[in-house]
This record gives C-alpha cells, structure tokens and sequence, in this order.
C-alpha cells in the first residue's frame, strides 16, 4: 500500500481537471513552437551561412519581451490569464501562417523572417506571464511542486518531440514550409483546448499595488518585489548570466552541419536531447521532490550546466555531443524547478503577472539574448571557442553568486516557502533564516 500510496502522490496535480486541460493545451503550442524553431534556424543559416545571423533570431524575440515585460505583466493581473493564453495560441497560429507565406516565395533575404520573429517575441512576452502565474491557479497549494514538476516534464516532452518531427519534415520535404502548415495546424488546436481551461484556486491574496489600473508604480511592483526578497533576485539572476553565457543552443545549426557534418535529422536530434534530459530529471522529481538544501543544490545544477557545455563545446562526435546535451538538459531541469517553485509559491497571487513578467526577463528571454551573444562570440572567436568559453564563464558565475548571495547558499527545502512565510517575513529581506528555517 504504501507503493500505492506514493505513485498517487507522484500524479497529483493530475486530479484537477483544469491542470490536465492546460497541459495538453501547452504541450501542443511548446511542440509548435519547437517545430518552427528548427525550420527557421535550418532556413535563415541555409539562406546566408552566417551564425551571425543565427544570433539575430534570438534577439528579434528578445527585444519585445524587453519593451513589453511591464505591460504584459500588468495583463496577466488585470484580465483573465486563460483568456490571454488563448489569444496568444492564436497569434502564434497567425505567425506560423505568415512564415509559410515566406517560405513560399523562396526569400534569399531573411529581413522579413525577422519581422516575423519579432512578431513571435510579442506573443512570447504575454503567453509566457500568462502561462506561468496561472499555474498556482489550476492545482491546490500542496499540490503544486508536484504540478511544478509536472508542467516541467510535459514541456520537456513537447521539446522533445517538436524538434525531432520538425528536422525530419524538413528533410522530408526539402524545405520548411510543411512544417509552418503543421505548426499552424497545433497552434489552432492548442488555442481550441485552452477555451476550456477554467482555474480553480485563487491563492492567498495580499494586497500590494491594485492591478486594475495602469500606472507606473503597479507595472513595476513585480520588479521591485523581487529586488526586495534576495533570495528570489539571487536564484534567478543567476540562471540569467547561465544561460547567457552558456547559450550553445543557438549554434547547434552550425555544428550540426559544419562540425559533426550531418544534416537536419541531425540538428533535430541535437536540439531534442536537452528536452530528453530535462523531461527524465522533471519526471524522477515529480516521483522523488527534492527536500535537502534547495539553495546549494541550485548552485550544483548550474555549475553541471557550465561544465557540460564545455564538453559539447569539444566534441567532434554526435554520440557525445548527444549525451553531452541530454545531461546538460537534466542539469539545466533541476534548477528550473527549484526556481519555478521558489518564484511562484512565495509570491502573492495578485503580483504573479508582473513578478513572472520579470522573472521572464531574467530567465525566459535570457534563453534569446544567450542565442545572440553565442553568435556574436562565434562571429569573433569561432563556434567552438565561443561554447567553451561561455561554460567556463558559467562557473565563474556561480562562484560569484555564492558569495554575493548567502542567502541563496542557504537556503532550505522548497517545501518550506510559501506566501504565508512571506507575510509574516519584513518585506527587505527573505533570508534563510527568516523564511526556509
């Protein structure tokens, strides 16, 4: 029985029937998403053979995450969050539709493509704060490590499976206009699931700064709330200057091509092996959470992070480089969810929009402005220095972070963090010992 009595634990979050219809809704868009990610970074470097240009992919998605974070942060506290999940699973269906209009006029420039992109970041920056904070919504609070780990293991599904059947229907077809049809066709599907969503939990309120209205002082409560609470600040800017750092997703084209010499199947399958390793590690934690030193454990990941890269970074051979990105992907997924649950449970439900609209500026849009400083670097230095040189440059973060942020080496298990502790905590300083002891 007590077999029995764990493996229901293990699927918890799937007893709410709003999380289960959220989840296949987000598996499709994340599965689309990937899809097209692989047709356009296959598509832009065939057109100008440039990782320059590769670079640039990331930073039209990264510039309206930027600009719009406050907006869409406040958009996600003020209106129904299931209503903008929807809106923008219809704008990536649109996206995708114009792309396959390019893709038909067989463009030998790639400044429409990046038009496009930007339009991609737009959505991006509001499903993204929509996505995440209605997630507190869907599950009750003891539920939600579980849901954390959960929601994680299913994305890595999506990433998993999205690139693999984008490279082989690329290399089916011979070019990415299939994949911007099926693409298109997810997104529709996904933004018919997600008329169905309907959240349950409101969580604990607090009042901080009203949402209803749009001034200065409400669409930057969420950063000045993370500023307040240094754990928070340290756990996720320091996945910021990892993954700025260590961002060799982006050149996975050039390697694929150049350096491990295979063709899209190739780049599908490198670019699936970090979701491998992130959904194995996501699915082992849903069954096993975490209960040590979250903080120090956080520290680990990133520094696996950091030394995997390097690895990828040196190899000449697929069978390594693969195993190299599935266990940077394991790496990368431990941490992802020490702060996805560190983040969400210790902030107030009516601040989730625009704390998450931060939060995103430090993690979400790093993944776009890595991408972009990998191809810098690559353009400078060459592929292969630019990988090592940003893992290595992840290590010397992380011993930074340790000593700037104490609190973040101290910090105890996650089951321990919760908006109440907050409450009751003085707002200057979330430390160790004020709220995880």
């Amino acid at each position: 029985m007590p077999a029995l009595s764990d493996a229901r634990a293990g699927r918890a979050a799937f007893r709410h029937p709003a999380f289960v219809i959220f989840e296949v809704a987000r598996f499709l868009i994340v599965a689309a998403v990937e899809m097209q990610a692989v047709a356009v970074g296959w598509q832009v470097y065939e057109i100008t053979k440039r990782p320059l240009d590769l670079g640039y992919v990331g930073l039209a998605q990264f510039l309206p995450a930027i600009l719009l974070f406050p907006i869409s942060g406040h958009a996600s506290d003020r209106y129904p969050r299931r209503h903008v999940l929807s809106t923008c699973y219809g704008g990536y269906a649109v996206c995708f539709g114009l792309l396959l209009a390019l893709s038909y006029r067989k463009p030998h420039s790639v400044a429409l493509i990046y038009v496009v992109l930007v339009l991609i970041g737009v959505v991006r920056s509001f499903n993204g704060t929509a996505s995440r904070s209605i997630l507190p919504q869907l599950v009750s609070e003891k539920d939600f490590p579980n849901a954390v780990a959960w929601n994680a293991t299913i994305f890595q599904a999506a990433t998993i499976l999205g690139p693999s059947f984008g490279g082989i229907l690329y290399a089916a077809a011979r070019g990415p206009s299939v994949v911007y049809v099926i693409a298109a066709l997810i997104a529709i599907g996904a933004t018919i699931s997600s008329f169905r969503i309907h959240p349950q939990f409101q969580g604990r309120a607090r009042q901080v700064t009203s949402p209803s209205s749009m001034t200065l002082k409400g669409v930057f409560a969420g950063l000045h709330f993370i500023w307040s609470h240094k754990l928070i600040l340290g756990a996720i800017s320091l996945d910021l200057f990892a993954v700025l750092l260590g961002g060799a997703v982006a050149l996975l084209p050039v390697y694929a091509r150049e350096i491990l010499r295979t063709g899209p199947w190739g780049l599908g399958l490198l670019r699936t092996a970090p979701g491998v390793g992130a959904a194995l590690m996501a699915l082992l934690l849903a069954h096993r959470p975490l209960r040590g030193r979250s903080g120090l454990t956080l520290l680990w990941a990133v520094a696996g992070f950091g030394v995997f890269t390097i690895i990828f970074g040196l190899s000449r051979s697929l069978t390594i480089s693969l195993i190299a990105l599935v266990l940077l992907g394991a790496s990368d997924m431990v941490s992802v969810i020490i702060r996805a649950t560190l983040t969400q449970l210790a902030t107030p439900d009516e601040m989730r929009g625009r704390v998450t609209a931060v939060d995103m500026i430090f993690i979400g849009t790093s993944n776009e402005f890595g991408q972009f400083e990998s191809g810098v670097t690559a353009q400078w230095f060459g592929t292969v220095p630019a990988v090592v040189l940003g893992g290595i440059g992840t290590l010397a973060v992380i011993a930074l972070w340790a000593w700037m942020f104490p609190e973040l080496r101290r910090a105890g298990p996650l089951h321990e963090i919760s908006v109440s502790r907050l409450d009751d905590a003085p707002p200057r300083a979330m430390d160790a010992s004020s709220s995880l002891s």
